[in-house]
């Protein structure tokens, strides 16, 4: 039976074609193009940290590794999104859950749910910032501790939507990108800087109140101040989740 990448819960790296070899290396030049003067220069430094380029797919083991001795985050591969249970414990233990499989050659600007490219190129680079990782620990304990509670998941998904995959950061007077869903889009990377869409300075109840589509681009980001703000910002979620749930 051919190898299905959907149901894959290892990387088999024999499995991988040259034509994927190709969606990678296409994927990673035209993004990085764009990426070296609009995403974060955090963003940008954990890239060369963990070593990506675009002459191969990494390694998901050996990123894993580096990742742990770093920061202690490690990666565990997965078929597909994941249900919240599984994702907040995964994260609540530091482990971030991503896929092995890529999008076609035909599919590059567009695929219905997130490939490796989202998840590894996307995701991975900042789990080696020692400030991010920690939040994005703390949010995992959060999450599994209110995983009973489908408001507070909710809750907690606003947050998540408009930070880990959707944020904006303010570097040296700029505007700059870090959230995965933005690094990883080629589109909404540059529709999310366009003047076209609102910027909101960051306010964690203004994120909490807010809702959002993941079937179209955003038209409203928040702009960080800086990375500690993320970790500032937990007591007052945590505050926002038990009013809503209580």
């Amino acid at each position: 039976m051919p190898w299905n990448p959907y149901r894959a819960f290892e990387q088999d790296y024999s499995k991988y074609t040259p034509s994927d070899q190709t969606v990678w290396a296409t994927l990673f030049e035209r993004q990085l193009k764009y990426l070296h003067q609009h995403a974060s220069q955090s963003y940008l430094q954990a890239l060369e940290v963990v070593g990506f380029t675009p002459h191969s797919i990494p390694h998901i083991n050996a990123l894993s590794d580096k990742l742990r001795t770093i920061t202690g985050f490690q990666l565990t591969v997965v078929p597909e999104i994941q249900p919240n249970a599984n994702f907040m414990g995964h994260l609540a233990n530091k482990t971030f859950t991503t896929t092995a499989w890529l999008r076609s050659i035909d599919s590059l600007d567009y695929i219905s749910e997130p490939d490796m490219f989202h998840d590894v190129f996307g995701h991975t680079p900042l789990l080696s910032d020692p400030t991010f990782a920690e939040f994005f620990h703390a949010f995992g304990l959060m999450g599994k501790k209110y995983l009973h509670s489908p408001e507070a998941i909710e809750l907690l998904g606003r947050v998540y939507w408009f930070t880990v995959e959707f944020g904006l950061i303010h570097e040296a007077g700029q505007t700059k990108i870090y959230g995965a869903g933005l690094i990883s889009s080629h589109g909404e990377a540059k529709h999310c800087l366009s003047s076209a869409v609102a910027h909101q300075p960051f306010d964690i109840a203004a994120i909490m109140a807010r809702d959002y589509n993941n079937t179209v681009m955003q038209d409203h980001y928040f702009v960080l101040p800086h990375y500690d703000k993320l970790l500032e910002s937990l007591p007052e979620i945590e505050k926002i989740v038990q009013m809503a749930i209580n």
